[in-house]
């Protein structure tokens, strides 16, 4: 038996109280063995057991990248006013942005010098590993991708700009967390893991400093309380922004975290400013940011071009980060409920209702906001 969290001091504080971190536990099997319905029955009768379940494994399917040449140079067209925030700001080194994924190609020439903290939280321990390759048990420090989706992400937020287009906060910089496990499925590698791995992460992101936490990923309500909620809760507390795909199946499915209230979550736009086609929207969307034929960095030194909303929300990820570096700038902590606030007023509505199922609040306008911003901090 082990405990699922650490305290981000000496002693737990009333944060992490309030949201049971302090009494939330991992029970692993001496041997291999299924665990049988009426044991979990039994453990949720006991008096001092609030809640028990299994532990899953999940899939975390991505939309297949094309590998693009190294010497092409990316460029995106600017709807969303970024060219204007960039004049004003480009990030500052003071605002950390966490990025949860399939790890970070820390040496890549687009990413250096951005990454200031990495950690690994993959740990299948007791779990049926025989489809999985590489690092799959073992917290530690290096969050290495093998897949390439977090690279990507991590492109989009903060890249240099030395052979695709700068990333949207490029003077931000980056927590890089493992958290998914590279599981290979036919001839492709894709990204998957314990749903329970992600919430440590979560609060290591927030116990390190991050200011915003990047999720490019989903899942999906199976049974049990909501996946992440009680860290969530405790990242949002903290004054943390949390920024989440809302999932590429085009339906009202609802995926965790983007579901989850005040966490942003984001759905793709095309070159039109349009809602995509694929954006779930079940996630009660805020947002639509650039999510169609991004190009940005990928694992091992490469590039790639890929589409979803694992590309649109670091997209507004890096808008936050930029918004909360002008603030800063002038002595003004940002606080998600001021985020939320500015996201609702400036984005660019489809149509005269102030919110859409489909497309939120609309396409980030960073003109807008930035407008919002300065007049509020005067």
């Amino acid at each position: 038996m082990t405990r699922e969290y650490r305290p981000a001091a000496n002693r737990w504080d009333s944060g992490e109280l309030a949201q049971g971190l302090d009494r939330t536990y991992r029970l692993i099997l001496r041997s291999d063995a299924e665990v049988p319905e009426p044991l979990l029955v039994q453990l949720r009768a006991l008096p001092s057991v609030e809640e028990a379940r299994r532990l899953e494994i999940v899939a975390a399917p991505v939309p297949s990248p094309v590998l693009s040449r190294p010497a092409s140079i990316g460029t995106r067209i600017d709807r969303t006013g970024l060219g204007y925030a960039k004049v004003i700001t480009k990030g500052d080194a003071r605002v950390k942005i966490a990025v949860l994924d399939t790890g970070v190609d820390v040496d890549h020439p687009e990413l250096a010098g951005k990454v200031v903290a990495g950690a690994d939280f993959v740990e299948l321990k007791g779990m049926d590993t025989s489809a999985f390759v590489g690092d799959i048990s073992g917290y530690d420090a290096e969050p290495g991708d093998d897949i390439g989706h977090g690279t990507h992400v991590s492109g989009i937020i903060a890249g240099l700009g030395l052979r695709m287009a700068e990333g949207v906060a490029p003077d931000c910089r980056l927590l890089a967390v493992r958290v998914l496990a590279t599981m290979r499925d036919g001839d492709k590698l894709i990204g998957a893991g314990l749903v329970d791995n992600i919430n440590p992460a979560i609060k290591w992101a927030v116990d390190s400093g991050a200011d915003i936490i990047n999720m490019s990923l989903g899942v999906k309500h199976e049974g049990g309380g909501l996946p992440h909620a009680d860290v969530i809760r405790y990242a949002i507390g903290k004054g943390v922004a949390v920024v989440a795909a809302s999932g590429n199946d085009g339906s009202a499915e609802r995926y965790y975290p983007g579901a989850l209230p005040g966490v942003v979550a984001v759905g793709a736009a095309g070159p039109d400013g349009g809602v995509t086609a694929f954006t779930s929207y079940g996630a009660q969307i805020t947002v639509l940011a650039p999510g169609v034929d991004v190009h940005s960095s990928y694992a091992h030194g490469g590039y790639a071009v890929a589409s979803g909303t694992s590309q649109a929300s670091p997209y507004v990820a890096g808008g936050i980060g930029l918004l909360k570096s002008y603030a800063l700038e002038r002595q003004h902590r940002l606080g998600n409920a001021e985020i939320l606030d500015i996201l609702r007023h400036t984005s660019d509505k489809p149509d005269r209702r102030p919110r859409s199922e489909h497309a939120g609040y609309g396409l980030i306008n960073l003109v807008d906001a930035f407008k919002l911003l300065s007049y509020s901090l005067n």
